[in-house]
């Protein structure tokens, strides 16, 4: 006998926002594709002024949320990679290396390679962050996240990757762990962030990508020389962290030389201006 639900078997669930959504309530696209879809652009003049302020919300949200984050680190990878699988064994390895470092661990909060890092991080008394996602298929937050915000928009979420992450760690993963990839390279390369490593855990299965990028992307002249430096390659844990912790302290030292360097500038320019001219 059924109670307490009409009759009707618990089925699927989405999160969008603070709203969660059972059974037929789940609408057939999401809020995404609804924005995107040049099919629906026909009600631009009545629903965009309103994803505007939707979009504005969920930055205020994001940055909110995660203004009070200690030092955090972003580690990508497949949400479809089994328990067992190397990838996740290294990933969970790796959350409890940036916990005990110091750093809080930001995942896009699923299954996979997210989960094992998230749970590496908790188990060692770390902070696990989940930045989830509305997808047409649901995801869902993984147990091991502390602190949790659902997206509506892409584009959203991948700010909050960016601006509260010391660095990017990618494990091997599809499409989506691809574009987090290359967003953050393209950052770099451009001055946008600076001093933000990006490294790649797995090795074996980003070679072909990283001998395509040097054979073809860069002998072909389309990046320069040294952008492949800014790829950090290891499956060595210790060396990960290593590398991140070595580019923070790299920054903070610059930080420091470049205050030193102000207040000396303007010692001297008040030193000079209360300094008497000379009459000849």
């Amino acid at each position: 006998m059924t109670r307490g639900n009409g009759g009707r078997e618990p089925g699927r669930e989405r999160h969008r926002g603070a709203v969660t959504l059972r059974r037929e309530a789940i609408p057939a696209s999401t809020a995404d594709q609804r924005l995107l879809d040049s099919r629906s652009r026909a009600d631009w003049k009545t629903r965009d002024a309103w994803r505007a302020l939707r979009i504005l919300s969920e930055f205020v949200e994001g940055f909110d949320t995660l203004a009070e984050l200690p030092p955090a680190v972003s580690v990508f990878g497949s949400a479809r990679s089994k328990r067992d699988s190397p990838e996740c064994q290294l990933a969970e390895e790796l959350g409890g290396a940036l916990a005990r470092a110091g750093y809080a661990v930001i995942t896009g909060g699923g299954p996979g390679v997210m989960e094992a890092a998230n749970r590496g991080a908790t188990e060692a008394g770390g902070l696990s962050v989940g930045l989830g996602i509305e997808l047409p298929f649901e995801q869902g937050l993984n147990d091991w996240v502390d602190l949790a915000i659902d997206f509506r928009y892409f584009f959203a979420r991948k700010t909050m990757f960016v601006k509260y992450a010391q660095a990017f760690v990618v494990l091997p993963g599809g499409f989506g762990t691809m574009d987090e990839l290359f967003e953050a390279l393209t950052l770099v390369q451009t001055g946008k962030v600076t001093r933000f490593p990006v490294v790649l855990m797995g090795q074996s299965y980003w070679q072909g990508l990283l001998d395509w990028l040097r054979d073809s992307m860069a002998g072909d002249g389309k990046i320069g020389p040294t952008d492949l430096e800014l790829i950090c390659v290891t499956d060595d844990v210790p060396a990960a962290v290593k590398h991140i912790v070595d580019a923070d302290a790299a920054l903070a030292a610059e930080q420091v030389a470049l205050q030193e360097s102000a207040i000396s500038q303007n010692e001297a320019a008040q030193q000079a201006a209360a300094t008497p001219r000379r009459k000849d």
